[in-house]
Formats: C-alpha cells, sequence, structure tokens
C-alpha cells in the first residue's frame, strides 16, 4: 500500500505520546488507571452524557446495550438495514432475531416511515420489539426525532449505534446523546482512534455500573472470585485509553478537516451530472466521517466497482458502500422492512455509491488528484 491514498488512515499527534508514556511510567498498562478514568470522563462530556464506559471495541459496546436491557433468545431487535455487519451481529450473539429497517433517500439511515410500519404491526400482534438499534452512518446523524417519537410512543428503547458519528451534531446536541445508550467506536479508521476500542455511554449511571461488571467477567461483590452469570473481558487497557485522552483533545479538529474535505468533493465534482451525496437530515451537522458518492446510472454509464478499480490502479483507495444486511448470505431469511410498500433504498445505495478517500490528515493535493481522477473517469464513461 506504500504511495496509495488511504480511505480512512490513523491520524495521530504528539500529545498521544506524553500520555502513554505516563502509563508506562507508573506502571499501569492493566485495563484500570488514570488514563481510562480520565477517558471515561472526558468522553461522557464530549457525547452530552453523565456515565461513559470505555472497552474494547464498539461491538462490544452494542452487546453490552443488548444485555443490561434484558434481551433474551427470541427477543426481536429493530437494526438498520443499510450498516456495517457489527451492528447486527451482537444482536446474534444473544439469540434474538433481527428485524432490517430499510433507508430512507436522504441521509441514508432507518426510515422512520418503515420504522413505523413495522412497530404498528408488531403493537397489533403484540410483539413489539425488545430495542432499536439506529445507526449514524458515514457520521450523518439520523432522524432522531422521529424516529425517538415513534419509540417513544411503543416504549421502546432505543440504542444509538454512533460508531461513525462522534463529533457530529443533531438539533444541537452531540450525536449520541439521544437514545437510552448509545456505542462509538474508536478502531484505526475512525475519526479519533485507540488503535481498537470502543465505549458504551448512557445518562443512566445504573446500566453503565451494571455494563462495567459485565465488561469485567462479572465478578459478584465477595472477598473471594465469585460468578453467578455469564459475562467478558471487554474493558479497554489504560494505555489505549491514554491514546483516546490524547486523540479527544484534537476532536473539534478532526471533524472539521472531514467536513473540509468533502465540502472540497462537493464543489470539485458540482459540475458532474450524476455524482450526488449523502445529506444531512434538517437540523444535524454530519462529521463526514466518509464521503460517499452516489452515481446516477441515468447519467453515469459505469459501475461504482470500475470507477473502484481504475482508481486502485492510479493509487487511491476506494471502498464500496455498506452491502445491506438483508443481501448478506449471513441474513438470509430475515425480516427486511422497505422504506414504502413498494420501495426499497438502502438495494440501490449499495449498487450506485463509493466511499472516497477521507482522512483528516490528507493534503489538499492529494485530494485534488482525487477529484480529477474521479471527473477524467466519469467523463470518459
Amino acid at each position: 500500500m506504500e504511495g496509495m491514498i488511504l480511505l480512512s488512515p490513523p491520524h495521530i499527534g504528539m500529545a498521544e505520546m506524553d500520555y502513554i508514556h505516563e502509563a508506562f511510567a507508573d506502571n499501569w498498562v492493566a485495563p484500570a488507571g488514570p488514563n481510562l478514568e480520565a477517558f471515561e470522563h472526558r468522553l461522557a462530556e464530549v457525547s452530552g452524557r453523565k456515565s461513559a464506559l470505555a472497552l474494547s471495541s464498539g461491538t462490544a459496546a452494542l452487546h453490552l446495550a443488548l444485555r443490561v436491557l434484558d434481551t433474551v433468545p427470541g427477543d426481536r431487535v429493530y437494526v438498520s438495514d443499510l450498516t456495517f455487519v457489527a451492528s447486527l451481529q451482537p444482536i446474534l450473539y444473544e439469540h434474538a432475531v433481527p428485524v432490517l429497517i430499510d433507508a430512507e433517500p436522504v441521509s441514508w439511515n432507518m426510515s422512520p416511515l418503515a420504522l413505523e410500519r413495522q412497530l404498528v404491526l408488531d403493537a397489533q400482534a403484540g410483539n413489539l420489539p425488545k430495542a432499536i438499534v439506529v445507526v449514524h452512518l458515514y457520521g450523518q446523524s439520523a432522524d432522531m426525532a422521529a424516529i425517538l417519537q415513534l419509540a417513544n410512543r411503543y416504549g421502546v428503547p432505543v440504542i444509538e449505534d454512533a460508531a461513525e458519528s462522534l463529533g457530529a451534531t443533531y438539533q444541537n446536541r452531540p450525536s449520541g446523546s439521544h437514545g437510552l445508550l448509545s456505542a462509538f467506536s474508536f478502531n484505526g479508521n475512525k475519526i479519533i482512534t485507540t488503535s481498537g476500542g470502543g465505549a458504551l455511554v448512557s445518562d443512566r449511571n445504573d446500566l453503565i455500573d451494571r455494563a462495567r461488571i459485565l465488561a469485567t467477567q462479572g465478578r459478584d461483590q465477595a472477598d473471594h472470585y465469585q460468578h453467578s452469570q455469564i459475562a467478558y473481558n471487554y474493558r479497554m487497557s489504560n494505555v489505549l485509553a491514554g491514546i483516546g485522552r490524547g486523540q479527544l483533545d484534537l476532536l473539534p479538529d478532526r471533524v472539521a478537516a472531514r467536513q473540509g474535505v468533502f465540502r472540497r468533493y462537493r464543489d470539485g465534482l458540482a459540475d458532474i451530472p450524476g455524482i450526488g451525496f449523502q445529506s444531512d437530515p434538517e437540523n444535524s451537522i454530519g462529521s463526514r466521517w466518509l464521503t460517499v458518492i452516489d452515481l446516477n446510472p441515468d447519467l453515469i454509464d459505469l459501475h461504482p466497482y470500475q470507477f473502484m478499480r481504475s482508481l486502485r490502479a492510479q493509487g487511491i483507495e476506494t471502498r464500496p458502500a455498506w452491502k445491506p444486511m438483508h443481501m448478506q448470505p449471513l441474513c438470509q431469511g430475515m425480516r427486511f422492512v422497505p422504506h414504502t410498500g413498494s420501495d426499497a433504498v438502502a438495494p440501490g445505495l449499495f449498487l450506485r455509491s463509493l466511499c472516497l478517500p477521507s482522512g483528516s490528515a490528507m493534503s489538499t493535493a492529494a485530494q485534488d488528484r482525487i477529484i480529477d481522477a474521479v471527473r477524467l473517469i466519469a467523463q470518459e464513461g
């Protein structure tokens, strides 16, 4: 990959090393210590929450969210269809039943129309879901006002999968501050990283306290090692939390840089017929973790994979949009609820869209190179 312009590489500064050196100097290299406590406190502030729990991954955070809601085998859990598989896997860990809710065409996030239609049906059948897992796709917030109105009407808790949207806002509040529980990811390709890691946040301290016990092997309060429930080894280490502390200090800069990358793509490709972009819902500002182009097949006679392969030959890494869950072999037979009774949105977005390099450290020269390459391919096509 040497010389490639990568999709979303880590962007590390110098402050992180000070916290890492501190952890080694004090011999705090376990999943406990000052960095971990400080990172959780700061993350709760940044995400607009009362409590945060730093974990080994965003997937672990979603899993614990389902556990503290007492999800049991056979429970139904609604989840966004257009997402990465990590949004769905924890539902299967608990042998619950995913119900896949289609995207809507503006923000590409969970469709309130599809959600309402399925809630009405399940309420009539007396089979409402245990939870609704709403994904904020590529850093753009879902229409949380509409979704929460429906969830509250039927008494269903909402889990925000904000893995990609740290730093985004919706109605002047941080993304991840609206549902009962929210999960973040700090994987190496995210806006900020801890190398590998995630977090669970909530305004319910009791839920985070319970998740904390489940994340540390579920040890009972006893002088000896006593365990009464299935639990996990999900805690983040103090060393990785040190990276996170340094990264959180830079979060506004990292988000601003990615938003700038998006604007430069939008302006640089605005005159090419058939190239569109994912939009923010009303009263929201996305983090633009990734900028994704939507190629109108009526105006551009090329498949996104043709763009991807041509760009790769020029040293530019791109990726297809997420393949919807209902199209995955893993999800065969699962219920899929389309945006309207006759119109599914997610499959079309998958077939038309391509993720462009969006790293916060990318130079304007590199981005100009990408814009020129995309323009040339579109015009030749």
